[in-house]
């Protein structure tokens, strides 16, 4: 099966250079992926009071903001407005995320036809960087006592590379250029919605950050609701109007339905997180060097290439480093020389080190939910080298065991004539053939000698000829 490994190696390499991405708080994108689309519930009315069914739909909006984020959300407004819903409630704790993904929520958020309600609870949660946007962006904004917002300024994904002891920053004017256009950004939302513009500004600028006291002070939100009852009485006969629509909301009697990702989207949201990847990545390359190392019926390559293209879809938007992953191929396969061509612990000691570099530099990152845990990189390479140092000695161990079976297993052996032998061509004044047999191993066999051998006396087996066994006397001549 090194040809289904060769195959399925290939396409790898193939989307490998596709993997890239930015993000926001940790990477920014001046790119969106695409306007999301939206289907009207039907023909509103230009102006006055949007008639609704007495629906509240709620999502939860947990960790980081992605693409599979921005999808659950954007169809999560989509049903939100096929139901007529008097409002949808974002219930959101979140340090932030990838921009383009923010982008296109906030897009949908602003054209959605039904209020938009964010919440950031429960105590304890936050709404940093893209989470400043969704919030502002939001018809109501209220938050949970001890939570926080703020802290939006874009940082890029990928922080430099290390010069001697200093970093290299990221082009000041493209770092201007980004600030300057997230700034114009959160400023038109802030001003349009009739919030606070200038934190709104200084969030950007200056990662300014501030407690859901401050921000009801400063009118960032619009209350502070200690839980979900509370919220809901607080938005009972709250008139919202957007664009020439008015609406109001009517929560009195009304339980929130909450919609959950199904099991395609937390599949996808938990593998997009860069420790879930990474692990899969690793698994994806044992799989595949144990194919080409053992091939069978494909099981390393089928294996190996699943999670190889799973961990690439879950690092597609982080940056990936090609000298990263180049190190983490060489390291393993460094490893797996030395099980192969022993070469005194010099691969399996500089595979280590390729593999721990690689892993580190593996994404180029200084926030630290967009980058890979130490503690689980020096896991797999202390896992990687403690299996390999056993696989070392369990190799080592067999090649100095004696070779127990087949022809090899029988020289040295000892064993007792039964017959008396004379060698081939010589005449024996004991009347010996040129042949006789020998018990060694619970059997007897055919043996023949190149001297007299009598019956009863120790023979080593020395060579194999066909099917006879080649002996001479061992040690002293004393007859048994």
């Amino acid at each position: 099966m090194r040809l289904t490994g060769l195959l399925i190696l290939s396409l790898l390499l193939v989307l490998c250079n596709s993997v890239q991405g930015e993000s926001l708080s940790g990477g920014e994108s001046l790119s969106g992926r695409g306007s999301p689309s939206f289907s009207s519930p039907g023909i509103l009315p230009v102006n006055g009071s949007i008639s609704t069914t007495g629906i509240i739909r709620m999502i939860d909006i947990d960790g980081v903001i992605n693409p599979i984020t921005e999808r659950f959300v954007v169809n999560g407004i989509k049903q939100a407005e096929d139901e007529r819903a008097e409002c949808l409630i974002l219930k959101m704790d979140t340090p932030g995320g990838l921009a383009s993904a923010t982008h296109n929520i906030v897009k949908a958020i602003l054209n959605a036809n039904l209020p938009i309600v964010t919440f950031v609870s429960p105590k304890g949660s936050r709404a940093a960087s893209a989470g400043v946007f969704i919030a502002l962006a939001s018809d109501v904004v209220a938050m949970s006592p001890m939570t926080n917002i703020g802290a939006a300024h874009p940082v890029s994904i990928g922080g430099g590379f290390p010069s001697g002891n200093k970093e290299e920053k990221p082009d000041k004017t493209m770092t201007d250029k980004i600030t300057n256009d997230m700034v114009a950004s959160v400023c038109g939302i802030a001003e349009k919605k009739g919030r606070n513009v200038k934190w709104a500004e200084s969030a950007v600028r200056e990662s300014s950050s501030i407690t859901s006291e401050e921000a009801l002070k400063l009118n960032v939100i619009d209350f502070i609701a200690e839980d979900m009852n509370d919220l809901l009485a607080k938005l009972d006969g709250r008139i919202i109007e957007k664009d020439t629509k008015r609406f109001t909301i009517h929560t009195k009697g009304i339980t929130p339905q909450t919609t959950s990702m199904n099991f395609r989207e937390k599949f996808f949201h938990a593998i997009a997180d860069p420790n879930i990847a990474y692990i899969l990545l690793m698994l994806g390359i044992y799989g595949l060097i144990y194919e080409f190392s053992a091939p069978g019926i494909g099981l390393g390559a089928v294996g190996g290439g699943i999670c190889l293209i799973l961990a690439f879809f879950g690092l597609q938007n982080l940056p990936i480093s090609m000298a990263g992953l180049l190190l983490i191929i060489l390291g393993i396969i460094l490893l797996i020389l030395e099980v192969f061509a022993s070469t005194h612990g010099i691969a399996a000691i500089g595979g280590l080190i390729a593999l721990t570099m690689g892993s580190f530099m593996l994404i180029d990152s200084s926030t630290p939910f967009m980058t890979i845990s130490w503690s689980l990189i020096v896991s797999i390479a202390s896992f990687t080298g403690l299996f390999i140092l056993f696989g070392i000695g369990a190799v080592i161990a067999a090649y100095r065991h004696r070779v127990t079976t087949g022809r090899e297993g029988l020289i040295g052996q000892i064993g007792v004539m039964k017959e008396g032998i004379s060698p081939v061509g010589t005449a024996s004044d004991k009347g010996f053939a040129s042949e006789g047999m020998a018990f060694l191993q619970g059997e007897n066999w055919c043996v023949c000698a190149d001297e007299v051998i009598e019956p009863g006396e120790r023979v080593e087996v020395v060579g194999m000829e066909g099917i006879r066994l080649r002996v001479k006397r061992c040690g002293s001549n004393e007859v048994i």
